[in-house]
């Protein structure tokens, strides 16, 4: 697969993502449209240096699949986490579980207020007066601040998860790039391979929560309904913010990653 590809430096090193052209990216996103995720993973850390590249993952599904072909061909990159301090513990404890299980250089992301302070900057139950405000405080915030001095990371989103999504190609270009090894697969893809290999996932699957987001705005889906169904719930809304622009500006207090 790699024959496909323009080298966008020379063997054995890698560029950052400026020195990459629009048309590499586009013939990338060509050439692996069709390749397995590990041959896009491979691509990917031979291309951009780890230490300008990450995976984003909220450890749903689909991360444990991609966590787990990394380690299955031998590579690794940092895997960025934003803690937006509104988790269900389950989640909390299953990236624990994770990050034991495969030895993660896990890189957590929190706003720069903590719970209580931002109840007393911003009210109660923010997330029903302003929801747009409440993700940018809680997550785009603190996901800006983990990817500032990235070249472009990894994702887990696939075509079949929501209409904002339906046309999302592997190897996506703009200002930072994205790589996204399962555009192609779909929900059974994900599952049959999570269970061939035993992974782990969040217990809240088994209870009826098919995408898991922030403890308050998450529920679980009924039959029929689309997997992102219980994702803010009759707000009308099908991505938390960190992967569309604008961002909306919020006060900058100290740094708090961990």
């Amino acid at each position: 697969m790699s024959t496909l590809l323009p080298d966008p430096a020379a063997p054995g090193s890698t560029a950052p993502y400026a020195l990459l052209s629009a048309d590499h990216v586009a013939n990338a996103a060509r050439a692996l449209e069709h390749a397995p995720a590990e041959h896009v993973l491979r691509w990917t850390v031979r291309t951009f240096p780890a230490s300008r590249f990450a995976m984003v993952s909220a450890f749903g599904p689909g991360s444990a699949v991609l966590i787990h072909l990394m380690a299955e061909i031998g590579a690794s990159v940092p895997v960025l986490f934003v803690d937006t301090l509104h988790h269900f513990p389950e989640t909390l404890a299953h990236v624990e579980r994770v990050r034991a299980r495969y030895g993660l250089d896990l890189r957590v992301y929190r706003p720069e207020l903590d719970r209580d302070e931002i109840e007393a900057r911003y009210g109660p139950a923010l997330w029903e007066r302003d929801l747009e405000l409440y993700q940018q405080i809680t997550k785009v915030e603190p996901f800006r601040r983990g990817t500032a001095q990235l070249d472009g990371w990894i994702t887990g989103r696939r075509r079949d998860q929501s209409a904002t999504r339906g046309v999302l190609p592997v190897v996506e270009g703009g200002e930072r790039i994205r790589v996204n090894p399962l555009a192609t697969w779909t929900r059974r893809d994900v599952w049959d391979f999570i269970r061939r290999h035993d992974l782990p996932y969040n217990p809240l699957h088994d209870r009826g929560y098919t995408s898991i987001g922030d403890a308050p705005l998450t529920t679980p889906v009924r039959p029929g309904e689309h997997e992102r169904a219980g994702r803010w719930r009759g707000a009308g809304r099908l991505e938390c913010g960190i992967h569309i622009a604008p961002h909306r500006d919020v006060p900058a207090t100290a740094d708090t990653a961990a």
